[in-house]
């Protein structure tokens, strides 16, 4: 919005030509994010505590998170107002692209406030039923991807990690789903992993800022060509959103850190699982994000290993899933889980990133 208002004065103020670069906007709208996400949260925790909406923990968790109970959720309202301000001011808002990660952004945030609402109202924790989540969630994922692929006749080649040469063709009748899976994937192993403090908000900023490589590197001609990657014109303005969900998630962690003055809640972390796994798709990247989210793959994986193994042998494999419950019955502080957890998250971010030249 302010681009375009502000940048055709360039024509009178030469200064106003350095807004053209999307560079700069990407580091404008961090720190609008950031600038908001720890305005508003103060604001956001004295509201919830005065309207009583406090995290319900379930009894089937470890016993050292019943005291967090009545903790103020839902602030993936802070995250999600911030990154979209954020966006909106300073990124160009006629591009389709930044259209679509909004979409799923405010979908799946919707999809994930019904669910925190429910169980606040019902209590116990009982919310949306999983295969009602699954089936709004891949809804409001088919739209996003029908509008990709058969509206804007997107390139429906996949791009391989480590392979320059190896682009199979999936055609939109097997890419339209395939785009289904990784937005919605990525959008619930993220709301499996934000189980401890802090613990899911680190990792979505470290897929963020890879992301924010690859869509700003997609969208340049030159470094597209130079590093043998598909380059998808106009996509660069999708970087200036991945800052905004960084800069807005490491606002958020100013409050999430242990010990939790505020929990992220469904509505964040299905809203930013969704926003991640949109980027990869438009980034030409989806299966990169298997190794830039290893964290997340890691979490959902375990979850599924525990669900099925204990059907086939009637035993656990885990302690309890997802994982980093493992470790916390294993005696490891929550504390430790969380920043052992950002360390391979990190880790995995850079072995992504090296995928750009090591091809």
């Amino acid at each position: 919005m302010l681009y375009l208002l502000l940048y055709p004065l360039h024509k009178y103020y030469s200064g106003f030509n350095a807004l053209r670069y999307q560079t700069l906007r990407s580091v404008l709208a961090g720190l609008a994010a950031l600038a908001l996400s720890l305005a508003l949260g103060p604001i956001l925790i004295d509201r919830f505590r005065a309207l009583r909406i406090g995290q319900t923990i379930r009894e089937v968790v470890p016993q050292a998170h019943q005291k967090k109970a009545g903790t103020p959720t839902m602030g993936g309202l802070l995250i999600v107002a911030s990154m979209l301000a954020a966006t909106l001011l300073l990124a160009n808002i006629l591009n389709p692209y930044v259209w679509i990660a909004i979409f799923v952004t405010l979908t799946f945030g919707a999809i994930g406030f019904s669910d925190d609402y429910f169980k606040l109202t019902r209590g116990k924790g009982l919310g949306l039923s999983g295969p009602a989540k699954l089936a709004w969630s891949f809804s409001c994922a088919f739209i996003a991807a029908a509008w990709l692929f058969l509206y804007l006749g997107f390139d429906t080649h996949l791009t391989v990690p480590f392979l320059k040469n190896v682009h199979p063709d999936l055609h939109w009748w097997f890419y339209i789903p395939f785009a289904m899976v990784v937005i919605v994937g990525c959008s619930h192993a993220v709301n499996l992993t934000d189980g401890l403090d802090g613990l899911a908000i680190g990792p979505v900023m470290t897929v963020a800022l890879t992301y924010w490589v690859f869509t700003y590197v997609a969208g340049n001609i030159k470094f597209a060509s130079y590093l043998q990657v598909p380059y998808i014109a106009n996509v660069g303005e999708v970087a200036i959103f991945c800052v905004s969900v960084f800069a807005a998630s490491l606002g958020f962690l100013w409050f999430n850190a242990y010990p939790a003055s505020m929990m992220m809640g469904d509505v964040g972390a299905l809203a930013l699982g969704g926003a991640l796994g949109t980027v990869a798709v438009l980034a030409k990247q989806e299966l990169a994000l298997v190794i830039a989210g290893g964290v997340f793959v890691a979490e959902a994986a375990s979850t599924i290993i525990q669900r099925y193994y204990f059907k086939a042998t009637h035993k656990r494999f885990f302690l309890m899933a997802p994982l980093h419950h493992h470790f916390e019955l294993q005696g490891i502080p929550e504390t430790l889980v969380v920043i052992r957890f950002w360390i391979v998250s990190i880790v995995c971010a850079l072995v992504a990133l090296s995928t750009l030249k090591l091809r």
